[in-house]
């Protein structure tokens, strides 16, 4: 069984493990409520529900929201969603830097300017045991991150943070990489001295890089790959992506890769409008409609797709290939 926003299932079917329900920032929400996106709890529900059941409708049975502390988590929001939709939703604990934490942690823990515990693991933990804030809502995995200023002092107080609550709950890791400087490998060594098998977790935006010799050093390290942002043509094109991951399973390693867009359903972070206009397939439907098939036109198999929707997220999520 694996715990969802809506109780635990047991069969979580396709799923895409690297994707967003809502990207919120409350202290703009807050002090600015009038911003042109606009935040209406019930309103923005119904529509991320309807984007949920339209990709049912594509072939996706359930979705890893990996929006932690950082990123705007906001459980009662996605809870409602999950009322609304027959996808089931993951949720995630963790914490998203790319250097400092924020001042309730950075004020507080080793180093900080008046000491004392470091909270962030107990607080990783009781998400995954006890459940998010009020809600109920228990976390089935754990996301860290770290960018391109490399693994700074406080996305390494994160990472180590979710590697203690790794191995107090068994649950997987999934990170925020930055393939252009090779990041998923210090975060493999530093993960791996902390104790966490490698094979507990998933190097994301691993399929931003076309360097093979790269992701193959990370398939030696023993993680998966997070080939998750398909639709984000600024970084890394369509047919790049697309023939790194059909070169990858060539190579006989679909069973270390996972596929995602890393998309929102409403994110009050970014200018839809623009966004639209810079990246037309940056969408929840972008692998069911484009990717597959360009996949299966360069001989990526029907038995790999299922490894990388199906098999390898199973594992993943629950510690089991069955």
């Amino acid at each position: 069984m694996v715990e969802t926003v809506a109780g635990p299932v047991a069969d979580l079917g396709a799923t895409l493990m690297h994707e967003h329900v809502f990207g919120l920032s409350p202290e703009i929400l807050w002090n600015w409520p009038d911003i042109p996106e606009g935040w209406d709890p019930e309103l923005r529900a119904r529509e991320a529900a309807a984007r949920l059941d339209e990709l049912k409708e594509h072939g996706i049975d359930t979705i890893v929201d990996l929006t932690v502390v950082g990123l705007g988590r906001y459980i009662p929001a996605v809870r409602r969603v999950a009322e609304l939709t027959s996808v089931n939703i993951v949720a995630a604990t963790g914490l998203y830097t790319y250097d400092a934490l924020p001042p309730y942690f950075g004020n507080r823990g080793p180093g900080s300017l008046f000491g004392g515990p470091d909270r962030l693991a107990e607080f990783f933990v009781r998400d995954i045991t006890e459940g998010i804030g009020r809600t109920g809502v228990k976390a089935a995995i754990l996301k860290c991150a770290s960018d391109h200023l490399g693994m700074t002092p406080g996305c390494e107080r994160v990472f180590r943070a979710v590697a203690e609550a790794h191995l107090a709950t068994g649950a997987p890791i999934s990170t925020h990489s930055h393939s252009a400087s090779r990041g998923g490998l210090e975060q493999q060594r530093l993960l791996a001295s902390c104790g966490v098998d490698p094979g507990r977790v998933v190097i994301g935006h691993a399929g931003d890089s076309t360097d093979l010799a790269y992701l193959e050093e990370l398939v030696a390290g023993g993680s998966y790959l997070g080939m998750d942002r398909f639709g984000i043509g600024t970084i890394c094109s369509f047919e790049d992506r697309v023939a790194t991951v059909a070169a990858m399973c060539e190579r006989g390693h679909a069973g270390r890769m996972v596929l995602s867009h890393d998309s929102y359903c409403f994110n009050d972070r970014f200018d839809a409008d623009v966004v639209r206009a810079r990246h037309p397939d940056y969408h929840l439907l972008h692998i069911s409609r484009d990717v597959l098939p360009e996949l299966r036109r360069r001989g990526v198999t029907e038995e790999q797709i299922r490894q990388m929707l199906i098999d390898n997220p199973r594992t993943i999520l629950s510690g089991s290939p069955r």
